[in-house]
């Protein structure tokens, strides 16, 4: 403690512009012994800091995601939720962002977020709209196509993983990893299509003019890899940056 004080009592005490003095704590533009008080009034406290553990809620957008622990990734168990506008179906670009709800036509944002495809399988994303800023909450992002390989790696490979991966209540598999992949469907060129028996999950990466994706289908346990056309409307998931 006494050679702390030295040290401190010790640093210069003098300002010039632009300059940044480390140890000014009362911003008087002086290292004196009035910062040395206060830092040793203050040696061995620590600040109440929230340690997010992996399997905890994590909120995003006054929405709290559930999230799980597969392996060596944390993942939100949920499909993404983010919705700035709606568009009809029959709208969509390669290029500008779109954001669809299974099933609802219209432009109201309120009204499609009070639908049931809304709150059970969230939005479909074309590839722009799930590249934007504020998917993710900070800390997390769109996976890669590496890690979604990494992610059923670790459930057995292609050929299995996806029956774990499936949810067992409103879909055929076991979830027996947590992910809770729900058959929301997609959107495609001529309307919506397939939800109750299938589900799609853009990642990150591209492929030439498309982009990868994975998908789950109903009597399935495979996960099948594939690249999509970045017009379509997608689902989402959030893994947490390593």
């Amino acid at each position: 403690m006494k050679n702390l004080l030295l040290i401190l009592l010790c640093l210069p005490s003098f300002t010039s512009f632009g300059q940044v003095l480390d140890y000014d704590g009362n911003d008087d533009g002086c290292v004196n012994i009035d910062d040395a008080l206060g830092l040793l009034m203050e040696f061995g406290q620590c600040l109440d800091v929230e340690v997010f553990v992996c399997g905890e809620t994590i909120e995003h957008q006054d929405y709290d995601y559930s999230t799980v622990q597969i392996g060596e990734q944390c993942w939100f168990s949920e499909n993404c939720r983010y919705l700035p506008v709606v568009s009809h179906s029959s709208l969509g670009s390669s290029t500008e962002p779109y954001y669809y709800v299974y099933g609802y036509e219209g432009t109201d944002l309120a009204a499609a977020k009070a639908t049931e495809n809304y709150e059970t399988y969230g939005v479909l994303y074309n590839w722009p709209a799930v590249m934007t800023e504020g998917i993710c909450p900070s800390g997390w992002h769109i996976p890669s196509d590496g890690e979604f390989t990494q992610l059923t790696d670790f459930l057995g490979g292609e050929s299995v993983a996806g029956g774990k991966m499936k949810d067992d209540v409103q879909w055929d598999g076991s979830n027996s990893s947590g992910w809770t992949g729900l058959p929301g469907g997609y959107r495609y060129s001529d309307g919506f299509n397939v939800s109750g028996h299938g589900g799609h999950w853009w990642s990150a990466s591209e492929s030439g003019s498309y982009s990868w994706k994975r998908r789950l289908l109903s009597d399935y346990v495979n996960v099948f890899r594939n690249d999509g056309s970045r017009y379509y409307g997608f689902s989402a998931r959030c893994v947490r940056d390593d």
